[in-house]
């Protein structure tokens, strides 16, 4: 496919290809420094004025980093892009959240089957804790929700795929309204026990290196806590 000469582009459009053209040929990595918007204007031929506002552009997508008035440095792949992308796509009725939850339990899914297989002992340990301590709060309260969280975090990040970690993170907006709901809907203490139970025993597979039963738990611990709202999504 063809790209647009810069002259059907804007000048700021063009300044963002630059920068990015740039960091790709220099083969840069994550918080290596940038030539500064004088070089890129002069390269260009542009004002400064449009090459900070291609900065700008290059830092609300966490492609460069500008914190503090410091020179800009190659950004670091960035969940919350994602996350701000599903928000819109939401309001606008673009895509429904039964459907953010549908794609969610497929990758979380891989992702406990992948920290079992690839977990090192201290993530497997962490993942463990937080079960234990999900047991402790056994509260729809504040705490759990943000326990429950890194739980997902931590199994995410031990998959040892940046990628499934960062989509999960993007999830995390969403999942600070879900998970109180669900933990809502576990009104008496055998039910909190039982979901609490998932967590630990998925926890456990994923430290015993147990991929199939990491599989079956996270599958498990999803069909508990949003399979009757996948189950009940209406036909499109």
């Amino acid at each position: 496919m063809a790209t647009a000469s810069p002259a059907t582009k804007s000048l700021v459009q063009t300044a963002i290809d630059a920068v990015t053209q740039h960091m790709r040929e220099s083969n840069m990595r994550v918080g290596d420094t940038l030539p500064g918007e004088g070089y890129f204007a002069e390269r260009l031929g542009v004002s400064r004025a449009v090459m900070r506002e291609a900065f700008q552009a290059l830092a609300a997508l966490k492609l460069i980093d500008v914190a503090n008035g410091r020179k800009p440095r190659v950004g670091a792949l960035d969940g919350s892009v994602i996350a701000t992308s599903l928000d819109h796509a939401i309001s606008t009725a673009q895509i429904k959240v039964i459907d953010v939850w549908d794609v969610r339990r497929t990758i979380e899914v891989r992702t406990a089957m992948l920290a079992a297989a690839n977990a090192s002992a201290a993530q497997a340990s962490r993942i463990v804790e937080l079960a234990e301590k999900l047991e402790a709060e056994d509260e729809a309260d504040e705490h759990t929700t943000d326990t429950d969280i890194q739980f997902h975090l931590a199994i995410a990040e031990a998959s040892g795929n940046e990628l499934f970690h960062q989509i999960v993170i993007s999830f995390v907006p969403l999942m600070k309204v879900a998970i109180p709901q669900a933990w809502g809907t576990r009104q008496t203490s055998d039910q909190r026990r039982d979901s609490v139970d998932r967590h630990r025993k998925l926890a456990q597979a994923i430290r015993s290196r147990d991929v199939e039963g990491a599989r079956q738990w996270m599958s498990s611990h999803f069909d508990e806590s949003v399979g009757v709202m996948l189950g009940n999504a209406a036909p499109v």
